[in-house]
């Protein structure tokens, strides 16, 4: 209870009201597929976590976008993220540590909770000339991929670049940089995007700590309470235009039908993500919503299958 106290306390204190958390729990808890009955169990996770899972964070080839949409997120906020849910004992960004003691504390952790620790890796790992498009204090990312990776309990990719190679990989890819999974030759949990939906992550973690697993999965290895459903059949754009009431409004449902942005590109029917029901900023908006085509960019090799970007397929 006094833990309870404490976490509602330090909420206030950023200016979120119990009302506002327990809205967002109920949201949490609608994403990831539960019913409604499990909304005060996900509150206790944040609230009063009873385990702490020991995190290793592994960056290799990437933009930093990830982590940074991860230091975005509200609910709960990276402070207490890092300090009372997990136990992140390697982060290249985030961590106080650089240098020798920064790899230090990757290897000490390693070797301490070996079998114990998630894994979660932000970026693709090169691979031609024994990976030498990429190193780390002296070690490729080949290299830290292959020694760290399989010591885990679990491994999850954070963005498309650590899942299916992102932009890196795009043709004509001359350091031959793939996904994590690919490149070292283990199932890995997938939560693709560039960069993704911190909700997910946050569901995935909230899933392991409340039911003991992870997510259910689809056949890319991505839990499916997020990237179940195509983004082009929850988008707020395509229920507009087969509302009657809009086509009323318009004349006809082939002139309602330009408020779509099929013909301006959008890539909504091939790519399977949560962001119209998720959205990004706290729920504030996604790409869609704000007139911008979607780019696909949750799918495999979406650099080049999906370009060039703006066109019709």
């Amino acid at each position: 209870m006094e833990k309870e106290r404490d976490f509602f306390e330090k909420l206030e204190k950023r200016g979120v009201s119990r009302r506002d958390f327990m809205r967002y729990c109920t949201f949490l808890t609608a994403t990831m597929g539960l019913s409604s009955s499990f909304v005060p169990k996900v509150a206790e996770v944040f609230a009063a976590p009873a385990q702490r899972p020991p995190v290793v964070w592994l960056q290799f080839g990437e933009c930093t976008g990830c982590t940074e949409s991860l230091l975005r997120s509200i609910y709960p906020g990276i402070d207490q993220l890092v300090l009372e849910i997990l136990s992140i004992e390697y982060h290249e960004t985030i961590m106080a540590a650089a240098g020798k003691q920064a790899e230090e504390n990757l290897h000490n952790a390693v070797k301490k909770y070996e079998g114990k620790f998630v894994c979660v890796v932000e970026g693709a790992v090169a691979t031609k000339y024994d990976g030498a498009y990429g190193k780390i204090g002296g070690k490729t990312f080949l290299q830290i991929a292959k020694e760290v990776c399989p010591k885990a309990a679990a491994v999850i990719c954070y963005g498309t670049c650590s899942t299916f190679g992102g932009v890196q990989a795009a043709n004509p890819n001359p350091g031959g940089y793939k996904g994590v999974g690919e490149a070292i030759g283990i199932k890995t949990l997938n939560i693709p995007g560039c960069p993704p939906n911190p909700v997910n992550l946050v569901g995935t973690i909230v899933s392991y700590l409340l039911l003991g697993k992870l997510p259910a999965l689809d056949n890319l290895g991505r839990p499916l309470f997020a990237y179940g459903k195509s983004v082009h059949d929850q988008c707020q754009r395509r229920s507009h235009f087969e509302n009657n009431e809009f086509v009323k409004e318009f004349g006809s449902k082939e002139a309602a039908m330009g408020y779509c942005l099929y013909k301006m590109g959008c890539r909504g029917p091939e790519t399977f993500n949560n962001c119209p029901t998720a959205k990004f900023n706290d729920g504030t908006s996604w790409p869609v919503e704000a007139g911008h085509p979607c780019l696909g960019c949750s799918e495999p090799n979406f650099w080049d299958k999906m370009s060039p970007f703006y066109k019709e397929m």
